[in-house]
């Protein structure tokens, strides 16, 4: 369970989830991280740590440029069918260390899925995924497939590695079934930080 029950450890502070979900009718894949990084706070936008390889890996896997603004972003999210969001609402973080997270809240899944007919749920990274299974899962019914994190901090994770792992989620999109879209089994999701 990690920090994940523990009161502040020493350094953080309480963040709360400052952005909206990206979303639209048509969307059917939910990728879900785990609370915006400071970089990505600042930035206003998921993923705007400058080293993350979330969206030079979205690009390649769709066949499209790399996005250089957050409008960019969004739209490669939604005209691909997907939606993006983290899965707490609020905790207690240090930096961008997922492994630091306490007393976590969730987001409240049913804006998303009340917005569009999610079919298959995607996280990006370990923590991400545990602390959906844990906290949304049993209200959302639906289970989550955990994808590699890609946070500088998962080095071991080459840029070509990610691409193909995150090749489920078009597939998924495209409307593969979650389990045939990762290819059965749940890829490795590795990384200790969320640099998002």
């Amino acid at each position: 369970m990690g920090d994940e029950g523990r009161g502040a450890p020493d350094g953080a502070g309480v963040v709360v989830h400052p952005l909206a979900p990206i979303v639209c009718p048509s969307s059917r894949v939910l990728i879900l991280g785990t609370m915006p990084s400071p970089a990505s706070r600042e930035a206003g936008f998921y993923y705007g740590h400058p080293r993350n390889r979330f969206w030079p890996v979205m690009a390649r896997v769709f066949g499209e440029r790399v996005p250089q603004t957050n409008e960019e972003r969004a739209e490669l999210i939604l005209t691909h069918g997907l939606a993006l969001w983290d899965v707490l609402a609020r905790c207690e973080i240090r930096g961008a260390s997922d492994a630091s997270i306490a007393s976590p809240v969730p987001n409240d899944m049913r804006v998303v899925l009340d917005e569009a007919p999610i079919g298959a749920v995607f996280a990006t990274g370990a923590t991400a995924a545990r602390l959906y299974r844990r906290l949304c899962e049993p209200a959302t019914g639906l289970p989550v497939i955990c994808l590699p994190s890609t946070s500088p901090a998962n080095a071991s994770w080459g840029l070509e590695r990610l691409v193909e792992a995150y090749r489920a989620v078009r597939l998924a999109a495209e409307g593969a079934g979650p389990e045939t879209a990762a290819g059965g089994r749940v890829a490795d999701g590795e990384g200790a930080r969320g640099d998002g």
